[in-house]
């Protein structure tokens, strides 16, 4: 019996005991996002996270005696969450994945790189992540290819989103990507913004060197923009107007293994012309048939719209398969009247130019055991740039078409081997057509050049990390065939990464790289003269496969909310053209080919205090042709912008966030007739090319953002920008013709004082 007691009593003491830990669970739990903010003061440190993840998570508070160390240990055992300490004052919170995926070995080496969202990872590349974006000078949208050029070693030569220069490449030499979708086209107002909703794109990657082996084309570099991956289980929405277009986004559960998400947006100049407008179009007008006609013709009605439509639909179909389509189309479309009076009669004809593209893409991904998944990826990408230039006076009708289109079959195998290694492996199959039309109805003439390549890619690729993290290695290997050429090309890659003394990363970045297809002017006239360049594939002849090196030394320092970051890099590319240079001086109608070479440095010095952040970026770049075919064989590249200074600071309130930059770079070379012997032989007599340099470049811009909670899951965000507050004439660009026996100067100018507004409501 004294046993039996006993059991009895022990039953009913740990009854009582489980009672009264319940309870105490139950009355102690606090919402982790306000766990969060008392550990940040206690520990002075700050939490990084996105606040629509957390939302609704409850948590007991660890005891007030642990360590830092120890509490982040207790988050990580009692959520589903990953707290990474970055540098002892930055805790990143991401969402722990029990799938395994070549990304989970990415790990983030400096958080906050320049601004919240903006990360680096351990594989040489950058992350921004949307969700957690904070604010940068200028933009009150997140603007995806604006915002990529707040980056060290990443501007525009002309201010806009369609030619990008990275490293002194060209626009063409970057790999544009939406979900795995290769696009040729890639801004809307012909390059003054970005042609990707921002609403539905949630992450981009940006790498500069190191690519991995899936991935082909980009000698310059990588802009891959992803949406988001996750199933939504509540509808959630927006809608938004600024001074340009008015845009709306849905992301709808259509079942516990299936959401659909939508975003489109329009131009409204069809129902009001903003001063944003008026500045857009006067910008993309400038120096061109748009602007001004010759022969005593009139330009009228000037009308121009653009339009984009996104969607991404995925289906979860079991607990191993994943289902992800892809759609995007997106026009560009701008129209106006030539009007002149002709043997006493008024005659009008309409001149247009279309700007388009459509996409489509399937992903299936399975996730076979613990250690095998596999992806199958297709797409089919299109691109048509369309003019046709009415002239009045000879009463002809010119045409011209760029089309681009492309079929893309990938299979991926990535094999877990343990913790620390994965095994990629790999097949990728491209075809791509481009055809160009160039059509006169009078004098009949029609030239239709339709060219076709088809490229076999096997990829390998091991990643390495060690156990504390510390370490991270990839290397791999990337054979392609191009069957038209009978060409082998191998391309190595790697990316090394260690990190010491707490606070201190070291990095090795190199690639060899190659691409078959690249941007070229024929004439400066050509499509209106305002989207002058068109797509040509190669032909391993006068046009090369063009093909890269490169190699980058980087270090970096992080500690109390100090941040410090240098590479060094040297690249080299070869097989480029000079009509794919743009050339405006004596070698503007020259087509051979050549190489260049690029020497240089990205820094950048950050620094936050508490809800404040400022930042210093510096660029330094010596980059120079060498086209054995021409009298001066070597000379500066013509997007060799030798230095380039970025400061900007932010500062967050609660809901309001306020952001205000400079941005300054030395003048692009540029060639000039010579003094005062400027005419010989009827032609222009340059100087030695790109020996002179345009006006440095100097811009301020500054934005404002206030989120306003209008009621129970509904709020709205109003934003204002202004381009440009100085109103500074910024040089970008000129050129010289002969007029009347005399050299005159064409000189364009960027953007003056361009004010914006938003107001978007969430839902």
């Amino acid at each position: 019996m004294a046993v039996k007691n006993k059991l009895y009593f022990l039953s009913f003491f740990f009854l009582i005991f489980s009672f009264e830990i319940y309870a105490q669970k139950t009355q102690s739990e606090l919402p982790l996002t306000q766990l969060l903010t008392t550990l940040q003061s206690q520990y002075r440190i700050q939490f990084n996270y996105a606040q629509e993840t957390l939302e609704g998570i409850k948590i007991i508070p660890p005891s007030k005696n642990l360590t830092l160390n120890e509490v982040l240990s207790y988050l990580e055992m009692n959520t589903t969450f990953s707290f990474q300490d970055l540098d002892g004052t930055f805790i990143l919170v991401g969402i722990r994945d029990n799938t395994f995926d070549l990304q989970q070995l990415s790990q983030i080496v400096l958080s906050q790189y320049i601004v919240k969202g903006i990360n680096k990872l351990n594989n040489g590349s950058y992350k921004i992540d949307f969700k957690q974006f904070d604010i940068l000078p200028g933009l009150i949208e997140t603007d995806v290819l604006q915002a990529v050029q707040a980056f060290p070693g990443i501007q525009s030569i002309n201010e806009t989103v369609s030619d990008i220069n990275i490293r002194g490449g060209t626009h063409d030499q970057n790999l544009i990507l939406w979900d795995g979708i290769k696009m040729y086209q890639s801004g809307h107002f012909f390059g003054l913004i970005s042609m990707f909703n921002p609403q539905i794109t949630q992450r981009v990657s940006v790498l500069k060197n190191g690519t991995d082996t899936k991935l082909t084309d980009g000698v310059s570099g990588t802009i891959a923009m992803e949406t988001s991956s996750k199933i939504n289980e509540t509808f959630k929405g927006s809608v938004g107007l600024n001074f340009i277009d008015a845009n709306g986004f849905a992301d709808i559960p259509l079942s516990e293994k299936s959401s659909v998400q939508v975003a489109v947006r329009k131009s409204i100049s069809d129902f009001a012309e903003t001063p944003t407008y008026t500045n857009f179009f006067e910008r993309i007008a400038q120096d061109t048939e748009v602007e001004t006609n010759a022969n005593d013709i009139v330009n009228s009605d000037q009308e121009f719209d653009f339009y984009d439509t996104s969607l991404r639909w995925i289906y979860n179909i079991s607990n191993k398969d994943q289902l992800q389509v892809n759609f995007l189309t997106a026009n560009n479309q701008l129209r106006f009247n030539e009007n002149s009076l002709i043997d006493e009669t008024e005659r009008s004809r309409q001149s247009s130019l279309s700007q388009n593209s459509i996409a489509g893409a399937l992903h299936y991904k399975r996730v076979w055991n613990e250690t095998l998944q596999t992806t199958f990826e297709a797409y089919e990408t299109d691109y048509e740039l369309k003019a046709i230039n009415a002239n009045l006076v000879d009463q002809q009708r010119f045409q011209q078409e760029n089309v681009v289109s492309e079929t893309s079959v990938k299979f991926i195998a990535n094999y877990k081997m343990n913790e620390q290694l994965q095994f990629l492996n790999g097949y990728h199959f491209v075809e791509t057509k481009i055809t160009n039309l160039d059509d006169v109805d009078n004098p009949r003439f029609r030239s239709l050049i339709s060219e076709v390549l088809r490229t076999h890619g096997l990829f390998s690729q091991l990643n390495y990390n060690s156990l504390n993290k510390k370490t991270s290695l990839t290397f791999g290997l990337r054979y392609n065939y191009l069957d038209k050429f009978k060409k082998h090309i191998l391309e190595p890659r790697f990316s090394f990464t260690y990190q010491f003394l707490n606070n201190f990363s070291f990095e090795v970045l190199g690639e060899f790289k190659h691409q078959s297809t690249s941007q070229v002017i024929n004439f400066q006239n050509d499509f209106l003269g305002i989207e002058k360049r068109r797509w040509q594939l190669s032909n391993n002849e006068d046009i090369p496969v063009i093909r890269s090196k490169q190699v980058s030394l980087g270090l970096s320092f992080s500690k109390n909310g100090w941040l410090l970051s240098a590479d060094t890099y040297y690249k080299y590319v070869k097989g480029i053209t000079t009509q794919s240079q743009g050339f405006q001086n004596q070698y503007e109608f020259i087509k051979t080919s050549g190489n260049y070479d690029a020497l240089g440095l990205d820094f950048i010095l950050r620094k936050q205090i508490k809800k404040f952040t400022t930042w210093l970026s510096y660029s330094y770049l010596k980059s120079e042709y060498t086209f054995n075919a021409l009298p001066e064989q070597t000379m500066p590249n013509n997007f060799d912008m030798t230095h380039a200074i970025t400061l900007g600071a932010n500062y967050t309130l609660e809901d309001l966030k306020l952001s205000a930059g400079l941005n300054w770079h030395s003048g692009r070379p540029i060639t000039q007739p010579v003094s005062g012997n400027d005419i010989s032989d009827n032609a222009i007599n340059f100087e030695a090319t790109n020996s002179s340099n345009l006006q440095d470049y100097l811009r301020v811009d500054i934005s404002a953002v206030y989120a306003i909670g209008l009621w129970e899951n509904t709020k709205a965000d109003l934003g204002i920008s202004v381009w440009n507050v100085l109103n500074k004439n910024n040089q970008i660009n000129n050129f010289y013709r002969i007029n009347d026996n005399s050299v005159s100067e064409t000189m364009q100018s960027s953007l003056g004082i361009t004010p914006n507004a938003v107001l978007r409501i969430h839902f």
